[in-house]
């Protein structure tokens, strides 16, 4: 199944692994920010709500 890729195997492996961590990393940066936003969303909510 995994073609035959002769003396760049090393290189292009290295490339998709470096592709998929860099991937990942921004979907857990993406994640916490999310997160981050909604918490400061809530808290100003309840700000309004209390000082309304």
């Amino acid at each position: 199944m995994i073609p035959d890729l002769g003396k760049y195997a090393d290189t292009v492996l290295s490339a998709y692994a470096a592709s998929l961590v860099l991937m990942a990393a921004l979907v857990v940066f993406y994640i916490y920010r999310s997160r981050k936003s909604r918490r400061a969303l809530e808290q100003i909510e309840q700000r309004m709500r209390r000082d309304g």
